[in-house]
């Protein structure tokens, strides 16, 4: 296994979450949309110039709010069949994770992509984990420690955090 897992398990959670705001605000404009009544004025027949007589029409935006649905079953069909394969790649980074032989990184790399944790909280749970170590664990250090092993592990260099 190389590191492209864990970067394509980042950019899948990322792609979920912007999928799920998208569908809270469709949701939103749906809502909003059942609750506008929009009105015209029509003309029933002419006599010569003039109108027969005037009526006003009430209704809400029937198609609007269709459109809207179709596109929101469409993102939850699409957001679904994403979590089904973010399952697929979660086991695949813990596959990756439980190969990585120092105990201290695996710890590292679970709390990253795992447990979503950012940089400084990964540090700030390490030190609790190992209050008497004589280093204390910051947020370069773990960031350094991660990107160190996958640069010794794959050859290539890692240049910006994958989250």
């Amino acid at each position: 296994m190389d590191k492209g897992i864990l970067i394509e398990y980042a950019d899948m959670k990322e792609e979920i979450k912007d999928l799920r705001r998208r569908i809270a605000e469709d949701e939103k404009k749906i809502e909003q949309l059942q609750h506008i009544i929009v009105s015209d004025s029509v003309t029933c027949g002419r006599k010569g110039k003039k109108p027969l007589r005037t009526v006003k029409i009430k209704g809400f935006p029937k198609m609007e709010i269709d459109h809207r649905k179709i596109l929101l079953e469409r993102r939850v069909a699409k957001m679904q069949m994403l979590e089904t394969d973010l399952l697929d790649k979660q086991s695949q980074v813990d596959d990756y994770i439980a190969e990585i032989h120092k105990s201290e990184l695996r710890m590292m790399f679970r709390m990253y992509y795992l447990d979503n944790l950012n940089w400084i909280q990964v540090a700030h749970r390490m030190n609790a984990m190992f209050p008497k170590k004589k280093r204390k664990y910051t947020e370069d250090s773990c960031r350094c420690k991660h990107n160190r092993f996958l640069e010794r592990n794959e050859g290539t260099t890692v240049t910006t955090d994958l989250k």
